[in-house]
Order: C-alpha cells, then structure tokens, then sequence
C-alpha cells in the first residue's frame, strides 16, 4: 500500500494523478446501500463484521475510488466509555444518558477496546476483500467532537450546554476530553494493528469554538492523539469543519494531512502550512448536484490550480449529501481519474 496513490501523496510525494475518496462515500445516496440499510438498524451495520465490510466495499466496487473507508461511525468510542447510543431516523444520534455532572465524567471507562473489537474484525474481513487493491482509511472521532454528543445527549445547533460546561467548568471540561482521548488513541492504534492503512480524526464540529477555546478544548486533545499513534507508514489526516480557519493550528499538531473544507483557495491554504504537510478537499459538495458540465468545469478549475503541487488528495469540503444523484458522484470519479494535467 505504501506506493499506492492515495499513501503516496498523503506523505507528499509524486503522483501521476491526484487521488480521489470521497467523505461519506458508501452511503445514502446509493441505493445499494439502502439494501442494506432496511435489513438492518445502523447500529448492526456498524456492529457486524461482514455487513460493514459489504457497506464500505460498495464505493469501491461501484465507483472506482483510489481509497476505502471503514464503514462505523465516530460515536462507538462514546458509546463503548458508557453512552447509551441510538440512531433513529429523521433524529440522527441520542445519547439516552448524557454526560452533565462530575458523578457522570466519573463514571466513563476507558479500558474499553474489548467492547471496539468488532471495528478491528470487520477491518480484517475489509481487507480480505480488497486484496491489496486501494488502502483502507480507518478514522475516529476527535474529542471535542464525541464530547459535543455526549454532554448534549444528540446533535446540537447551537452547542449551548457544551459550551457552558467549556466557560464555567473547564476542569470538569478537561476531565471529559482527556478521557475521550485516551479512548481515541487506543482506539485508533487498535485500527492500525487490525491493519488499516491510513486513519483520519473527525472533528465535525469544531467550526462551533472560538479559536482560542478551539486551540485549548480541540487542538492540544488532537496533537496528543496524534503524538501516540503507531504512525510508522500510516499517514494520519485531520479533519474539521472549519478547517480554513484552523489549518496552520490544526497543522502544529503534526498530521500528514490537512482535510480544508471549501470557504479557502486550496493552494493558497498549502502555501501556509509547513513544507511536507498535504492538503486533502476541497470541491463544495454541492457541485455534485449540478450539471455534469458544471461538475466537471469545477473539478478542473481546482485540478488546474493544484496543477504540480505534491500532497493533495482530492475529496469534498465535507460528506456526499443523501440526496445528491449517484451518476453525479460516478460522473466525478471518471474525470478526475482522467484528469491529464
């Protein structure tokens, strides 16, 4: 997998042509994920080895991307500390038991990789079935965001009680996130020993902080994890919503890549991050709604003023929406594989 395209730029060297995975990828705009999905609650999918091998296979095999992703979701480490997760549909997450009070940070655990092993079995089954063909990304929530679900008890616009617990109780804040870090460095290792090829940090809500609560609650949370992991040939991507904002932070941390949402000039926000750093974005997913000579226009646009740079990998600002056409998102795959620079 090192001389593969998507771990060859990841670590900033030559490719003949940038490579492509997509946030989202194996998901609910794909009917055969549908399939699956009224077979079986969310959680199951994630739970079962061979159903979430089948689920990550699909873009592999439908559209030719030049990386996998383990199909999960980054709440399992909240749920394995003692979150009592579900997903119901039209609702998204809910944690049945949030985290509010000194008695309830107490009472996480944090010995908990027994209760992940079935990530690290359906990592093996994944790679079976990929047979060395594309790497396969593992990932994990970051803390901060994992944090947001737990105190809030689902999803939040507005983070108010996280970011109440932040303002009025930052040691009690510190206590939770320290704890969900260690879990995601754990978590992650075990990925990489399981044998995934690369791993990505998903802070999907990070655009929510102020920078300095960003660098003090997400940032040094992030650079700790990523200063544990077993790193040796596994190139490791950070990722947030807000990311044009915090790359030069998000960069001290020392990741391999940059994952830059699409509000920035992507070459422009490579030109700012350290030499050897690879950036990984940033086509708004809205374009893959739009017209195929649209699609294609924007994609060249941004291949055009990526054109000689080394390290970059391309993928959206953030995921595939559920209702964007699958043809749209094929369509997009066969031009940046042709893509001639």
């Amino acid at each position: 997998m090192r001389d593969s395209l998507l771990i060859k730029a990841a670590f900033s060297e030559a490719t003949e042509r940038p490579p492509v995975w997509m946030m989202r990828q194996a998901g609910r705009f794909m009917k055969e994920y549908w399939d699956i999905k009224n077979k079986y609650s969310f959680l199951e999918m994630c739970k079962t080895p061979e159903i979430a091998a089948d689920v990550t296979m699909l873009p592999v095999d439908l559209l030719g991307i030049d990386g996998a992703i383990l199909f999960s979701d980054i709440l399992v480490t909240g749920e394995a500390m003692g979150g009592d997760l579900s997903f119901n549909a039209g609702v998204g997450p809910l944690f049945a038991n949030p985290v509010r009070t000194q008695a309830d940070i107490d009472a996480l655990q944090t010995d908990v990789l027994d209760k992940l092993q079935y990530v690290g079995d359906a990592i093996k089954v994944i790679q079976q079935r990929l047979a060395g063909r594309i790497p396969l990304i593992g990932f994990a929530g970051a803390p901060f965001t994992v944090m947001s679900y737990l105190v809030e008890g689902g999803s939040s616009k507005d983070f108010k009680r996280t970011k109440l617990m932040l303002h009025n109780e930052p040691e009690m804040a510190h206590q939770l996130l320290a704890k969900i870090a260690r879990v995601t460095a754990d978590y992650l290792n075990m990925q990489i020993a399981a044998g995934v090829n690369a791993v990505q940090i998903f802070d999907s809500w990070a655009q929510a902080l102020a920078w300095d609560d960003y660098k003090e609650f997400s940032h040094r949370y992030i650079a700790e994890i990523i200063s544990k992991l077993n790193r040796k040939d596994i190139p490791v991507i950070s990722f947030c919503k807000g990311s044009s904002v915090f790359a030069p932070l998000m960069a001290e941390a020392k990741p391999d890549v940059v994952s830059i949402d699409w509000n920035v000039d992507l070459l422009d926000i490579k030109k700012r991050l350290p030499a050897g750093i690879a950036v990984q974005g940033n086509l708004d997913p809205h374009i893959l709604y739009a017209d195929k000579k649209v699609i294609k226009e924007r994609i060249y646009r941004l291949f055009d003023r990526m054109k000689g740079e080394n390290g970059f990998i391309f993928n959206l600002g953030h995921g595939i929406m559920p209702d964007i056409p699958f043809d749209n998102v094929k369509y997009a795959v066969e031009v940046i594989k042709e893509y001639a620079p």
